[in-house]
């Protein structure tokens, strides 16, 4: 299933300006939310604390989330992008169910309890996306990366 644009918040915008998030080191980890969440309304958030409605642990979604793997920035004619690997986890003993992917920062940096990067928007519909008892729910990352940062030096 492919996922709909990823939206960085505001206060993650300044937190990489500032140091706060180094997306190269800082381990990171996406969560899951339902439609009630606040995920995609929150304006000056910092902290995945305030962020409502993760799905629970059950039928193959662990709460907190799953962690990214090979994080990447690229630099193409001053056009930095950020990326990562696809993340899939398999439904078992019902269905998985979501509206909303958070990605985020895992641990305290600069006084922040898991700062809060971007979310998406699972169905552009919008509506849930379900994976089935035995079947996958699979974030497929844009080919073109989760965001970009244009206006960056070329060297």
């Amino acid at each position: 299933m492919a996922s709909g644009k990823w939206k960085l918040y505001e206060q993650a915008k300044k937190h990489l300006a500032d140091g706060t998030l180094d997306l190269d080191s800082n381990p990171l980890k996406i969560t899951l939310h339902s439609s009630a969440s606040n995920a995609n309304t929150l304006a000056t958030s910092s902290a995945f604390a305030d962020i409502t409605n993760e799905l629970a642990t059950a039928n193959g979604y662990t709460a907190g989330g799953i962690p990214v793997t090979s994080p990447t920035w690229t630099n193409s004619g001053g056009t930095m992008t950020f990326d990562c690997a696809d993340v899939v986890w398999t439904a078992s003993g019902g269905s998985i169910v979501a509206r909303f992917a958070v990605l985020r920062a895992s641990g305290t940096l600069n006084g922040i309890v898991d700062p809060i990067i971007a979310v998406c928007l699972l169905d552009t519909t919008p509506a849930d996306v379900t994976a089935t008892d035995g079947n996958t729910l699979t974030i497929q990352m844009n080919a073109s990366g989760l965001f970009t940062l244009s206006g960056a030096a070329t060297d």
